[in-house]
């Protein structure tokens, strides 16, 4: 082997470790965890799958559990899940979702619901419920909504502002930080192995953080949230720019910021005293998978808490478990549903006036 050829071999060797050197790189669980915050905001497209499921609901209430209408709520919403499929994409601004609840136990069913929003107008299909029987000639129709519209209606003035996808980033990039940075590292962030992870097939992560609050640390975490996040969020959002994106005016941010500085803390602590009582956390962990490029490709939250009234003796027992996946993010988007045609929508005077006809039969 000559010696040039041994310096171009070498010179290779070096450029790929530091390309994968750079690929692999991870850091500390907090910055990690805060820098795939900030990268979702710059998510300018995405396809995403949600899940969330009641896996326990336990109420001990004597007023309420003997009621046969309560227990057949728990009973449905026991193991309920709530899926979300989506697509989106900033430029222009379209984002469709397919929403379904699903009911377990004697009165199983599915409820799916699909959604199309654009910059200025929200479209809802109608759906076929058995427990609420729509007109069949509005079930299958797109229920147009004209955002300007419903601004006016509540008494608002609609501004393209409140649409603005780069200043609403901008926006949660702050909001993130004033969180996060508040946030002891040692105390409710760790390292969690890939391999342990419990990531599905077709998640690829370089590395997973884990944000978790123990019962140890519920007070202090609900402390800080009040006492050091609160007054930076209301200043964020006090900023001209993000006021208007907020459709606040100067006199709410001042309310806000009066609301924050007043807390009363003897009473405060005493709430939080109380609350450390009736509160037992058993989990509550949000673990964030980060992809090779520092986006959050994957996020599951377990939480089980127990509620429970030391005076009465009452109690709670709530347990669920979520996750959302990103995928093809920043990619070309096809959507599924598309924009809906005139000939598959329906206004709200047409969707009323049908309703009054059914109801009049």
């Amino acid at each position: 082997m000559n010696k040039k050829f041994a310096t171009i071999m070498l010179t290779l060797l070096l450029t790929v470790m530091v390309v994968l050197s750079g690929c692999a790189k991870t850091e500390e669980p907090k910055a990690a965890m805060t820098n795939a915050a900030k990268n979702a905001m710059q998510m300018t497209s995405y396809e995403m799958k949600s899940k969330f499921v009641i896996e326990d609901l336990q109420i001990n209430i004597p007023d309420v559990t003997g009621d046969p209408g309560v227990t057949q709520a728990m009973t449905m919403l026991k193991n309920a899940e709530l899926t979300v499929d989506g697509i989106y994409q900033s430029e222009p601004q379209q984002m469709e979702m397919n929403m379904g609840v699903h009911l377990k136990g004697d009165m199983a069913m599915s409820i799916n619901v699909d959604m199309v929003m654009t910059q200025e107008k929200i479209y809802i299909k109608i759906p076929s419920i058995p427990m609420i029987p729509f007109p069949e000639d509005v079930v299958g129709k797109f229920l147009v909504m004209d955002l300007q519209e419903l601004a006016e209606q509540s008494g608002e003035t609609f501004s393209p502002e409140s649409m603005d996808t780069e200043k609403s980033q901008k926006f949660v990039n702050e909001v993130l930080e004033a969180l996060l940075s508040e946030y002891d590292q040692a105390k409710y962030f760790k390292e969690i192995p890939v391999k342990d992870a419990g990531l599905p097939e077709g998640v690829e992560a370089k590395q997973v953080v884990q944000f978790f609050v123990t019962n140890d640390t519920l007070g202090e975490a609900l402390e800080i949230m009040v006492n050091n996040v609160a007054p930076k969020v209301v200043d964020i959002a006090g900023k001209p720019e993000y006021r208007e994106l907020l459709g606040l005016t100067e006199a709410d941010i001042d309310e806000a910021k009066a609301a924050v500085a007043e807390v009363n803390q003897e009473e405060f602590q005493a709430g939080l005293e109380d609350m450390k009582k009736a509160v037992s956390i058993n989990t509550f962990n949000v673990n964030t998978a980060i992809d090779k490029n520092d986006f959050p490709a994957y996020q599951d939250v377990v939480m089980n808490v127990d509620f429970n009234d030391p005076e009465s003796s009452e109690n709670v027992k709530l347990a669920i478990k979520g996750s959302t996946q990103y995928m093809n993010i920043n990619a070309k988007q096809e959507f599924k549903i598309g924009i809906p045609t005139d000939e598959n929508v329906i206004t709200m005077e047409q969707f009323e006036e049908s309703m009054n006809q059914m109801s009049t039969y």
